[in-house]
């Protein structure tokens, strides 16, 4: 499911609201949206009808960093995903424009009103709002649909609600994604996502211990350190790397049987199959499928090796069944 997104041909990004912007029929709707989940897929696919049917263009009004790492930054929050990924995911969801707001603790004590006068309807000249039944915005998240449905008619917009059994049918948030990946459970956490969790980063060099054990793995370092990392183990992957797709195995963790000290950051690393063409420094895309194990340590390097060939071989017939759902989608 890779798409090989380098560029936003299709959706306009808008650093804050400083320059003049001319959306046309702008219709709207707001959050932070990490991950955009199933949740936010349906929110966002209601608002490109709507501005479809009305002559007008889509826009995602959200910030940048995340409101939480703001407010509450001595409690760390991990991202389901970066910058990049979030824009190439709208793009694909065929949203047509994105408002990326620097968030401040200033601008955290806007009032709700103020927020909707002054930046949605001034700046932006808002059309329509569509927005979900318990979304909450503004200063000490006073703002609610009713804010909306109150100033529409004075400030000439119209609102759209999206009712509580839409939303609430999903069960879907970005924390229960983040904690199913915090149990290793790819499976719920790419049901949820609506395709697989991505890992993003640069092939850097590594201390080459893959190699020697007869598994040669390209080691990445993420794009963004806030990036959430799964349960630590053993995960069938599919990599996009110089305008190609493959399968491969990949490893979080600390390698406890060929590095004798733990104390150290976590290492990700990935064999990837029938591959091998030099790409350090290249950008390598990589797609969680399956958990396999965890990561444990051997009494050798031997052992290791045996245990890398019975999870090459069992990710391998993995890859197979991934490969044939492709073909019957």
């Amino acid at each position: 499911m890779f798409y090989f997104c380098a560029s936003f041909s299709l959706v306009k990004v808008f650093d804050g609201l400083e320059a003049d912007i001319l959306i046309p029929n702008a219709h709207l709707t707001i959050g932070t949206f990490d991950g955009v989940h199933i949740g936010h897929q349906k929110i966002i696919g209601q608002l490109n009808q709507r501005a479809l049917l009305n002559s007008g263009e889509s826009v995602l009004f959200t910030f940048d960093p995340h409101p939480r790492m703001v407010l509450n930054p001595d409690e760390p929050l991990s991202l389901l995903q970066t910058r990049q990924e979030k824009l190439e995911k709208l793009e694909r969801l065929g949203l047509q424009n994105v408002i990326l707001f620097p968030f401040t603790k200033h601008f955290s004590q806007t009032p709700a009103e103020e927020f909707i006068r002054t930046f949605l309807v001034d700046k932006l000249k808002m059309n329509a709002v569509i927005i979900g039944y318990d979304h909450q915005f503004g200063r000490n998240r006073e703002g609610s649909l009713e804010h909306f449905k109150l100033l529409s008619q004075s400030l000439g917009f119209a609102v759209e609600e999206i009712p509580a059994q839409d939303i609430d049918d999903i069960h879907v948030s970005s924390t229960k994604i983040r904690a199913a990946l915090i149990l290793g459970d790819i499976h719920v956490a790419n049901k949820y996502l609506g395709e697989p969790f991505q890992l993003n980063g640069e092939v850097v060099h590594g201390q080459a211990l893959g190699k020697t054990l007869g598994f040669p793995t390209a080691n990445i370092r993420l794009n963004n350190p806030h990036k959430i990392l799964p349960k630590t183990g053993v995960y069938l992957v599919r990599c996009a790397v110089l305008g190609q797709a493959f399968f491969g195995m990949m490893n979080i963790g600390n390698r406890p049987t060929v590095v004798a000290s733990q104390a150290q950051n976590l290492s990700i690393e990935i064999h990837i199959f029938d591959f091998q063409n030099d790409i350090y420094e290249h950008h390598l895309q990589v797609e969680l499928l399956e958990f396999v194990r965890d990561e444990k340590k051997f009494a050798s390097n031997g052992e290791l090796s045996k245990q890398l060939l019975h999870d090459e071989e069992y990710c391998r017939r993995a890859a197979l069944l991934h490969t044939l759902e492709l073909f019957t989608l």
